[in-house]
């Protein structure tokens, strides 16, 4: 079986070949003993891995890419399976993926750790609390790189296939910079926006475009029905309440909902509902932002519920055949390339959202000044549909640039 395995690996990294990268694969390395990729399903961790091994490793049988979810290692144990390749081959450097789908992962990789001073490990694993939680401890062993879905700019360098640079916060702020000029400046960008919108955050719309949306809706019931089922020992019947949740979160503007709305929409009680939301968020499935305050004001205070992207949104409202909202797709975009670019985002009472003591108004080409006249000096009016930016006016697409 070991030969197998081999087998595999040489053959995935021969149908390896992309020339462009992940954001990710700029900075990662595996110069620590441990070394952890996480993120949510779909998000190119193994493609990233397999292009490590090919571009940055000299001698590949020095190493070994080893999926999990492998049928040997659900009869045979991952510590005896190092212990021959390192004993027999002298291997030292070993990529573990999907690390979640083998049981009691992160104690075996503590041991092996601890008992081979002189190899490497990276692992990698999709988003989920138990992953989350068991990263713990491995962190304080080595480092943990986190994987989101692509940036706009991302698309644009894999459509494009030439280097566009990231903008700092700052940069997106100031108007018509040079850097804006020259993203401005690229034919069809407002094309490209609407496309990626619908059809751009997840790496495999390069690979099947047609049946893209088919192959988010299946990653969603991978996620639900064996990420969720396995880690929180849920019974199958309840599992449908998840899609529930989703499906409904697609129908009412993000303002609108909040724990007790969805309660009663799927007629299940308060705490069960909260813990549901508490999952999906932790698997990558949604987002939550709450409003800027501290202690008790906090805790009473509701919070707006996104879907996690807006190829999500798209892919559930076609399942369910509701029309897709061009307001929660301009929010849902905003705060989603915001967060994966590190910062914290608010909602606010007097713009739509608060950056850094900041607030933004989000809207289309025609969106007033008028929310925010009273604090223009740290307000701005985010506005899609246009392509250059003008004092306290940005362009929405500006945001996809951040990382």
């Amino acid at each position: 079986m070991k030969s197998t395995i081999k087998a595999i690996y040489h053959r995935l990294l021969q149908n390896t070949n992309y020339k462009t990268h992940r954001y990710l694969f700029e900075n990662f390395s595996i110069d620590n003993r441990l070394t952890g990729i996480v993120g949510p399903r779909g998000t190119g961790k193994t493609t990233l891995i397999l292009q490590y091994i090919n571009e940055k490793i000299e001698d590949k049988s020095k190493c070994i890419y080893v999926s999990l979810d492998n049928i040997y290692f659900s009869k045979n144990n991952l510590y005896e399976f190092i212990t021959e390749l390192y004993e027999t081959e002298a291997i030292k450097t070993y990529f573990l993926d999907e690390v979640h789908k083998y049981k009691n992962w992160n104690q075996e990789l503590k041991n092996i750790y601890d008992s081979f001073p002189d190899i490497h490990i990276v692992f990698s694993g999709s988003s989920s609390i138990n992953l989350i939680k068991g990263t713990y401890d491995l962190s304080r062993r080595g480092i943990i790189f986190r994987i989101h879905g692509m940036s706009f700019r991302e698309y644009l360098c894999f459509i494009l296939y030439r280097h566009i640079p990231t903008l700092n916060f700052n940069e997106v702020l100031e108007p018509n910079n040079k850097k804006q000029q020259a993203i401005a400046a690229i034919p069809k960008l407002r094309g490209y926006f609407k496309d990626y919108l619908e059809k751009g955050y997840y790496p495999f719309i390069f690979e099947d475009e047609l049946n893209y949306h088919q192959r988010i809706m299946n990653v969603l019931e991978k996620i639900i029905y064996e990420d969720i089922s396995y880690y929180y020992n849920l019974k199958t019947n309840n599992l449908i309440n998840f899609k529930k949740i989703l499906s409904f979160l697609a129908t009412i503007p993000p303002g609108d909902v909040s724990i007790n709305r969805i309660s009663k929409n799927i007629a299940i009680d308060n705490k069960t509902i909260t813990n549901y939301v508490h999952i999906l968020n932790e698997t990558g499935l949604i987002r939550r932002i709450n409003i800027n305050k501290s202690g008790s004001s906090l805790l009473k205070s509701k919070e707006k519920i996104f879907l996690e992207n807006t190829n999500l949104y798209t892919a559930i409202t076609n399942e369910i055949g509701y029309k897709t909202s061009i307001g929660t797709i301009r929010e849902l975009f905003f705060i989603n390339m915001v967060q994966n670019a590190g910062k914290h985002i608010y909602y606010s009472d007097i713009g739509d959202y608060e950056i850094d003591g900041m607030y933004f108004e989000i809207g289309g080409k025609k969106k007033k000044k008028n929310q925010i006249k009273n604090y223009l000096k740290s307000s701005y009016i985010v506005k899609d549909d246009i392509l250059y930016g003008e004092k306290r006016v940005i362009p929405l697409y500006l945001f996809g640039f951040l990382y």
